[in-house]
């Protein structure tokens, strides 16, 4: 069944256009305290957010809607994603919520919600809160309207769940780091937790004002990073997106590294120590051939998912995994963490330099990509992929690639567009490949 308001991950949109509005935040709020009323006790709900001016709006509208149907709520301000995941559970809050557009711009604003396990919903409980929505709220009796909170320890108690992850006898003394918060969330805390373990510290994105998260810094705007770890000499230089749930990785050469190369040597590293659970990574269809290959030369297998990194954790559940992630640099660690969180693989990055001794350029160029081509291809309605012509050029571009590449079509969660993507050995056979289907796909 197609789901009405949330996408890829969570709710998301134009701020005060769309679902992203204070009606709906306060709707959504109403909706989601009913789902998670489980007993006669007091519920709890914990609240972050990313730095984005429109989140004081979002997150008054939220509250309300708990507190109207009967849900106390906590705050704990700017916090990453994976922070809010951490503390939901350690709270024992009844469900958490993530106030952020991720990598989007300012403009843009998202709803993400935790079960009291810390984990992102399942499509069945994000589509019995759409049902929810829809519906008329039971609102609380007056006495039974629930309270707000601020807590204001938050920052240090994810700092110290971050720091517990890095191994207990190495230091990052005499290593120069430079961190890219990308104005967002992190702004705090991952400063501090490099800090903390010993790093020489250069700061990136670490001035919100509410209006420039994601701009021309962060995960995907990676320039400045490039040459600031070169001039000054840093060992290496780590990039978070807004909500700090992805990396990206800059060698000491200025060279970016992508969640696939942080992947296979996280996998190399926790299989050195004998820390790498069910032989497998976990990966989705965009990663590339490439980390495939060379995770097989080292006897470890891989297993693929659709986008989206809870599909990845679930098949790190199922599996019995305890590494997975996306391409884009959303890296989950389940040992440690319930979602993707960009400071803790960082970490896990450093130690690796740590243990190995080498420079970044040589311990993160584990395997050179196989040549890939993704394009978008916007639709204004219907089923494009149902469509025969489509289909038949579909299974023309699956067989010339079989045994030398791959092709991957799929609807994405957030806009109306196909994403055409294709890799092989043969780069002038993969555009080929990809223009064959995008025009197919224009066409129907």
């Amino acid at each position: 069944m197609e789901r009405k308001y949330f996408g890829t991950d969570g709710i998301r949109g134009r701020v005060n256009a769309s679902a992203m509005t204070a009606q709906m935040a306060l709707r959504v709020g109403q909706a989601a305290g009913r789902h998670f009323r489980r007993g006669d006790h007091r519920h709890k709900v914990l609240i972050g957010k990313d730095t984005r001016l429109s989140g004081y709006m979002i997150e008054n509208a939220l509250s309300a809607g708990f507190a109207s149907v009967g849900v106390d709520v906590v705050w704990v301000g700017p916090m990453p994603t994976p922070a809010v995941a951490m503390l939901t559970h350690s709270m024992r809050a009844d469900m958490g919520v993530m106030i952020s557009a991720s990598h989007n711009p300012f403009e843009d604003n998202g709803i993400k919600l935790f079960g009291p396990d810390g984990y992102k919903l399942s499509d069945a409980d994000e589509r019995e809160i759409e049902r929810l929505i829809d519906e008329e709220p039971e609102l609380a009796p007056p006495e039974e309207v629930g309270r707000i909170k601020r807590i204001d320890d938050a920052r240090g108690r994810y700092v110290h769940f971050a720091k517990e992850t890095f191994p207990g006898e190495l230091s990052l003394a005499g290593l120069k780091v430079v961190i890219d918060c990308a104005n967002g969330a992190a702004y705090h805390v991952a400063p501090d937790a490099l800090w903390e373990l010993g790093a020489d510290v250069i700061e990136l994105g670490t001035s919100p004002d509410g209006t420039n998260i994601n701009r021309d810094c962060g995960s995907t705007s990676p320039d400045l990073l490039r040459k600031t770890v070169v001039e000054s000499g840093a060992d290496i230089g780590l990039a978070l997106d807004g909500d700090a749930d992805r990396l990206i990785v800059v060698d000491e050469k200025g060279t970016i590294v992508d969640g696939d190369q942080l992947m296979a040597r996280i996998a190399l590293t926790l299989k050195e120590r004998g820390q790498l659970k069910g032989g497998a990574l976990v990966a989705t269809v965009m990663s590339n051939l490439g980390l495939e290959r060379r995770l097989a030369e080292e006897g470890i297998g891989m297993k693929r998912t659709k986008v989206g990194d809870r599909y990845v954790l679930e098949e790190m559940k199922a599996s019995g995994c305890n590494l997975g992630g996306e391409q884009s640099g959303h890296i989950i660690l389940s040992d440690h963490a319930t979602t993707g969180d960009g400071l803790v693989a960082g970490l896990q990055i450093l130690a690796a330099l740590v243990e190995g001794g080498k420079p970044a350029s040589e311990m993160l160029s584990l395997f050179t990509p196989v040549p890939q081509l993704l394009k978008n291809v916007r639709y204004g309605g219907g089923a494009p992929l149902e469509d025969d012509k489509v289909k038949a050029a579909i299974a023309d571009a699956e067989a010339k690639l079989e045994q030398r590449g791959r092709l991957v079509i799929r609807k994405s969660g957030t806009e109306p567009v196909i994403r055409v993507m294709a890799e092989g050995d043969d780069p002038s056979l993969v555009e080929a490949m990809v223009d064959q289907v995008c025009e197919a796909v224009a066409a129907a």
